[in-house]
């Protein structure tokens, strides 16, 4: 498992421990790796004096950096499947064993969590938000005539060809959208699966009011971009 992290102090502490119980109770062997993208809150003093599994960032990489130093730690150490995991809590850990059933049974190579699929769910995102990724599913089957109706899911999971793929090159922005696409126009098997997820368990999102419309138009050019040159 994957976790991301920037200045996380006030959750991150608490994911990983969520995952630490949930191996306890459930008999699971869930590894895990924060990846602390050089926050500047406390997030990697807190790691360090909690002992917990972690690789520190010297410089700001963003969602897109990190995810490929996880990628690239499940590479090197042999791991067949890797999840991406929010820091934030948002990510429901009783939802993994959901979300990487397709690839135990070779059923698929990217494996993305929606929201959407099922009315079920503690937090569905917010209305705004909801349109945007309505928005963003229609591009995409514009360009891969496949519907996807999270496009903008961090609660994913793929197999040991993809991990080896996203270590050696991952988009450094829209990395959710983007690397979907990019499955889908090669024909890699991509599913969906119903999962939980949470509000936020402290902060707040990168995307704000203001930057919704640059946001937008700056994935529909990236994921026009993917689908003329194959690749991001």
């Amino acid at each position: 498992m994957i976790i991301p992290a920037y200045d996380e102090d006030a959750s991150i502490l608490r994911t990983c421990q969520t995952i630490l119980d949930y191996n306890k109770t459930h008999h699971t062997n869930y590894d895990f790796i924060v990846i602390n993208d050089s926050s500047n809150d406390s997030t990697g003093e807190i790691l360090d004096k909690a002992n917990l599994p972690h690789i520190d960032h010297i410089y700001n990489l963003g969602i897109g950096g990190a995810m490929q130093t996880g990628y690239k730690y499940a590479r090197d150490y042999g791991y067949d499947i890797a999840v991406q995991f929010d820091g934030d809590g948002q990510h429901d850990i009783g939802s993994v064993a959901t979300l990487i059933q397709p690839i135990q049974e070779n059923r698929a190579d990217l494996v993305i969590g929606s929201r959407f699929i099922t009315k079920t769910g503690k937090f569905r995102s917010t209305f705004a938000r909801r349109i945007g990724i309505k928005l963003i599913s229609s591009y995409m089957y514009l360009l891969t005539r496949r519907r996807i109706s999270d496009t903008t899911s961090g609660f994913r999971a793929c197999n040991r060809h993809l991990i080896t793929t996203f270590a050696r090159d991952y988009p450094s922005e829209y990395p959710e959208p983007v690397t979907t696409t990019f499955c889908l126009l090669r024909h890699d098997r991509v599913t969906e699966v119903p999962v939980t997820m949470n509000a936020r368990a402290a902060g707040s999102s990168s995307i704000h009011t203001w930057k919704k419309a640059y946001y937008m138009i700056n994935v529909f050019l990236t994921l026009l971009v993917v689908k003329i040159r194959g690749r991001y």
